[in-house]
Order: C-alpha cells, then structure tokens, then sequence
C-alpha cells in the first residue's frame, strides 16, 4: 500500500516557480506520449492542457526534489484512461447541423469527400517501427513509450501505471515480444536474418 504524502503549502509565487520550472520543461514528452496513446493532435494536445491543469491544481500534492516528470506522465495516464472509459460509455456525438451546412455549401466537392485521418497519416506511411508500436494493445504501447523511449525505470513506471513492478516487468517483455514479432517481416526485407 503506497503510503500518503503530507501535502504542502505553497504561495501562488511558489507554485508557479515550480510549474515553470519542473512541469514546463516535460511539455514536449507529455505531447509525444499523449499522442502516442490517442494517435489525435488535437486530442493529444487536449490531454496535455488538461495534464497541465490538474497539476497547476493539485501542486501541493507534488513532492518537490521528486521526478516531476514521472508525476506528471501519472497524471496524464489517469487522465486518458478516465476520458477513454467516458467515451466507451457515451454514444458517438454527430453535429448534424455543421455536416448540413458543409454539404449545402457552394465549397463542396461532390465527388470527392477526403479522409482527413488517411490524409494526416501519409506523411507516417512507412515507418514500420512507428506503425508496428501504434498496433500494439495501450497496455503493452505504453510500457515500450515509457521505458525504451522515456527512459523511466521500472519503479517509476510502476507508480505512473499504479500496477505492481512484476507486472511492468512482465508486461514489458511481452510487449518487446509483441514488437518483435510485428517488425520481424520488415527486418528480413532490410536484409537482415532471425536470429
């Protein structure tokens, strides 16, 4: 059972030292996680505010001296599985008016209506190793972001994934595996051999 941390009391000038200082340097690994896990800027982006929100609101839970940015990834992966969970459970939400409008408009092209997910991910198209960690489940995606691309230990990630560290530890040999697995066609193409 992790144990409770006293709550400390800041000054409005304190707490935005401290926001500025240890919060705002991770801004870019928050946005590259956030859009790690919802594969949406505007959702990633989103995430990230919402984050950096919640910790500017709840700093005096924040242990100064401690890794800002492992409370921080705690916060923002609480934050995603809560909206994930929200949204499993609300029907998807269509604002017909605004497709009325488009389709009536002079500006329409008739013939073709693009896919605006297919066009923002042309760019991506071929990157086999980007693709091949988007295909993995969220449990085993997150693990591989964390530690082979953040670089948290295993102690760290347990407490960002409130999960025991067996299980990070399991869960991450598994994911590798997984990984492996996907990316083994496109290694062989490149020439190289299973070993």
């Amino acid at each position: 059972m992790e144990e409770e941390v006293p709550k400390q009391s800041y000054t409005e000038a304190q707490k935005t030292q401290i926001f500025n200082n240890e919060f705002m340097p991770h801004v870019n690994s928050m946005y590259n996680f956030a859009y790690r896990l919802t594969f949406d800027e505007d959702d990633a982006k989103d995430l990230v505010q919402d984050t950096y929100l919640k910790a500017y609101r709840f700093i005096e839970s924040f242990q100064q001296g401690t890794n800002a940015k492992a409370w921080l990834f705690r916060i923002l992966k609480n934050s995603f599985i809560n909206d994930y969970r929200k949204k499993r459970k609300e029907p998807a939400k269509v604002d017909y008016q605004e497709v009325e409008t488009y389709y009536n408009s002079e500006d329409v092209d008739r013939q073709i209506t693009p896919d605006l997910r297919v066009e923002s991910l042309q760019d991506m198209i071929g990157d086999e190793i980007s693709n091949a960690l988007n295909a993995l489940d969220v449990d085993f995606r997150t693990v591989i972001i964390l530690c082979d691309l953040e670089g948290f230990k295993y102690d760290e990630m347990a407490k960002i994934l409130d999960i025991p560290i067996g299980t990070v530890r399991s869960r991450l040999h598994r994911a590798r595996n997984l990984l492996k697995e996907k990316l083994s066609e496109y290694a062989k193409s490149m020439g190289y051999k299973n070993t």
